[in-house]
């Protein structure tokens, strides 16, 4: 079942790959400046979750070990890597429950998800959670945002690990275990003017969208400590206008 969505999935995005280089390659260099000026202004005045991705970064290894017992082999070493997200969503219950984010390329989790997906035994298990993280925690969406956050400890951060063995975020809303079933890289993406970086190091060239089917919702564990305001950690974490807010409710006429 799980095979029979990914192939779905991957033809529809390599559909779409095909479409986005062809509308790119066909729109007016005026129009199209036009409509990014708008869109960046539009998207402002929206409220977006915010969320972090968290992965391990495959192919590390510790150093030999010049006892006897080890033999002077390697020891294969889990390094924890995250990433805040400003562009999470939901974008399907039925067959299979789908989300969607996008990531700024090059970057290390984009080239640790790819590697995770293109690896056939992960594909059957989560190679990553998305934190989806609650008001009280917008340090945690700007210390992810930091791209010489590399790796993460739980020094910085509070968190747990999943059956899988990966990262859950302590106090977030909530948490999924997801693995990667679609993935679309858009080229030439003009970057927002927002706090919640989604590259570590220089800007990239490109966006990269991942499609996760979620696997588990994970149970999350209070933190640690006293907070001033525990209201806050019942709430989303929204990025508007270039800064972190949450909802509040409507008055009633």
């Amino acid at each position: 079942m799980l095979q029979s969505c990914t192939s779905a999935v991957r033809r529809a995005t390599h559909s779409l790959n095909h479409n986005l280089l062809q509308s790119y390659s066909s729109a007016p260099s005026a129009q199209a400046g036009l409509v990014k000026q708008s869109l960046r202004k539009l998207l402002r005045e929206t409220a977006q979750p915010v969320a972090v991705v968290t992965s391990t970064l495959p192919d590390h290894e510790t150093a030999p070990r010049s006892d006897s017992s080890a033999q002077g082999q390697k020891k294969a070493l889990s390094i924890f890597h995250g990433a805040t997200l400003s562009s999470f969503t939901s974008i399907a219950l039925d067959p299979h429950p789908l989300v969607a984010f996008s990531l700024r390329v090059p970057s290390r989790m984009a080239l640790a998800l790819n590697a995770h997906a293109s690896n056939l035994q992960m594909q059957m298990s989560s190679h990553m959670v998305v934190n989806i993280l609650s008001a009280a925690q917008p340090h945690i969406a700007r210390l992810f945002s930091s791209p010489g956050l590399h790796p993460f400890s739980e020094s910085e951060v509070q968190w747990t690990q999943s059956v899988d063995g990966l990262p859950v975020i302590k106090g977030a809303l909530g948490a999924l275990s997801c693995t990667a079933v679609g993935r679309v890289v858009a080229l030439d993406m003009e970057e927002w003017e927002t706090e919640v970086q989604q590259i570590e190091g220089d800007s990239g060239l490109a966006s990269e969208l991942f499609i996760a089917r979620v696997l588990r919702v994970e149970d999350v564990q209070e933190p640690e400590g006293q907070f001033e305001n525990d209201r806050l950690r019942t709430l989303p974490l929204l990025y508007h206008q270039r800064t972190y807010a949450t909802v509040g409710k409507i008055p009633n006429p």
